[in-house]
């Protein structure tokens, strides 16, 4: 394991920047990922902001494993640039959750750790009551 990270979301407020006039936060998500968000709220009778919260929480998870596995290397982004449209909290046929990472991120994952392609991203998402979590393991 190279890094770990955890992260929770309020979905409420969540949602709420997600409504307000002029807001930027979907364009923090990918086209897939609001399509799965709005289906997977269709399937279980329940909002989108709680599906999209938890994806948020993947992608701040994400970044916290990346993070810790830098160890003492140069951080390549900051919260100001770090790539968030590029980087997908997505369901597979079986609606398990995975990381995809678009491939210049992937790249850059890759040249900041000096590893090669044998990065893998485990991700467990959660979402109960008011509360979103993810954790994400990176192992190489």
């Amino acid at each position: 394991m190279l890094g770990m990270g955890h992260d929770v979301v309020d979905i409420a407020a969540f949602a709420e920047q997600l409504d307000q006039p002029g807001s930027q936060g979907r364009r923090l998500f990918s086209a897939r990922e609001l399509r799965q968000s709005a289906l997977r709220a269709k399937v279980k009778h329940d909002g989108e902001a709680a599906h999209l919260a938890v994806r948020w929480a993947g992608k701040e998870a994400v970044l916290k494993a990346w993070c810790e596995a830098l160890g003492g290397r140069p951080n390549p982004y900051t919260l100001d640039d770090f790539p968030w449209g590029l980087i997908e909290i997505l369901d597979d046929s079986r609606s398990r959750p995975h990381v995809v990472l678009a491939p210049a991120c992937d790249a850059q994952l890759q040249e900041s750790l000096g590893m090669g392609d044998s990065l893998r991203w485990h991700v467990s998402l959660s979402h109960d009551g008011p509360i979103a979590s993810a954790v994400v393991l990176l192992v190489g």
